[in-house]
């Protein structure tokens, strides 16, 4: 208790030295800490950490790299801190120590045909608390392009709102290229309007532990897809928890989750489907693949269906394999050596996530990624 309190002391002294806020936000973050520190970080005891040991985050008493504080006057704000729960104890650390907003707004019936680029990037030592808020209204259409990067030891702690209107149409896609030392905790809370398409990409390819949560709540006909891509090697730790709530009729819903360890490298996918007592004809797919390349590597997998409607068609499925042998045989047979075919599987296995990216420039640079790490034996 004694270590539990002085930690939390840390971050008491972090937050009171922060710059003052307007009236609003400074109510907001002491609210948000207040729950912070009744709650305090989580634990393994915790089931939806069970798997994750934050410990390396908690041992560390970080120095808090904060903006100046700044407020975007629109109304588009009104949405700041509505939907990211502050049951989850990062989120609510977060908003304890919100400064500068990300903030974008897409008005309705317009078509953004540039991507929203956001890039955050860290330096050694130091926790940093990104928010983004991008309000889209109805009838409009976005890309988003989210990207974290950074060099050293560090602490990136991030949360993402996107709220969209009726019938808009967003594209996200989040990058995560920490560095290998880095810490990575990530919450994004997405709430569709009426008839609404929205599609998520995860890439996760750097960090030494990396949690990625993703909650979306559907309306009526929504249609929701979100996918992921995490590759860890060596001692990496990356933890994928995701929730589909849908809370109206007739909703659709796709998951697709890929994972490739290596090393002792460990993994962790929770994914959630919730289809409440009035969602009727909804229609959900959820599947979990991984790829397993030593004997070392640990993946912990968790497909869920919580469905209180009765007319619902909703799947979901796991797997946890190694590469193919009699594909590894058929190439090997046609005179491809044996590290250049183990090469080509894994690309191949990786890029059917990567070939559902609709951004050419995003696409191209992650392909000629994974096609210069899976083919490192090439000469």
């Amino acid at each position: 208790m004694t270590a539990v309190s002085e930690k939390l002391g840390s971050w008491l002294e972090e937050f009171t030295r922060q710059p003052a806020a307007e009236a609003s936000i400074q109510e907001l973050r002491n609210a948000a800490f207040e729950r912070f520190s009744q709650t305090g970080f989580p634990t393994r005891q915790d089931e939806e950490w069970r798997f994750t040991n934050v410990a390396p985050i908690v041992r560390k008493q970080w120095r808090v790299a904060t903006g100046a504080s700044q407020t975007t006057k629109s109304d588009g704000l009104c949405y700041l801190a509505k939907h990211a729960p502050l049951t989850n104890p990062f989120v609510a650390l977060n908003t304890a120590f919100l400064s500068t907003v990300t903030f974008h707004e897409v008005q309705r019936n317009t078509v953004r045909e540039e991507p929203i680029e956001i890039t955050h990037e860290a330096t050694p030592d130091a926790a940093y608390h990104p928010r983004t808020l991008i309000v889209v209204g109805a009838n409009a259409q976005c890309t988003i392009v989210e990207t974290y990067k950074g060099s050293g030891e560090y602490f990136t702690n991030a949360v993402t709102e996107i709220i969209a209107g009726d019938n808009a149409i967003v594209d996200h896609y989040k990058v995560q290229l920490e560095s290998l030392e880095a810490f990575h905790v990530a919450t994004m809370q997405v709430q569709l309007g009426r008839s609404a398409n929205f599609t998520s990409h995860s890439i996760s390819l750097g960090g030494s532990l990396v949690r990625n949560d993703v909650n979306a709540v559907l309306s009526e006909g929504t249609e929701a897809t979100i996918n992921g891509l995490y590759i860890v090697n060596g001692t990496q730790h990356v933890d994928n928890h995701t929730s589909l709530d849908h809370a109206m009729p007739h909703g659709t819903s796709h998951e697709l989750y890929k994972g490739i360890l290596d090393g002792k490298a460990t993994a962790v996918f929770n994914g959630r489907i919730i289809v409440r007592k009035d969602a009727q004809k909804t229609d959900s797919k959820q599947t979990n693949k991984n790829l397993v390349l030593s004997d070392d590597a640990v993946i912990n997998t968790k497909p869920e269906l919580q469905i209180l409607a009765d007319d619902v068609r909703c799947t979901h499925g796991a797997t946890i394999g190694q590469l193919d042998s009699e594909s590894m045989f058929y190439l090997q047979s046609r005179g491809i050596g044996r590290n250049e075919a183990r090469d080509l599987l894994i690309y191949a296995f990786a890029q059917d996530i990567v070939s559902r990216i609709k951004a050419p420039s995003l696409r191209d640079s992650l392909e000629k990624f994974l096609f210069e790490k899976f083919n490192e034996h090439r000469q």
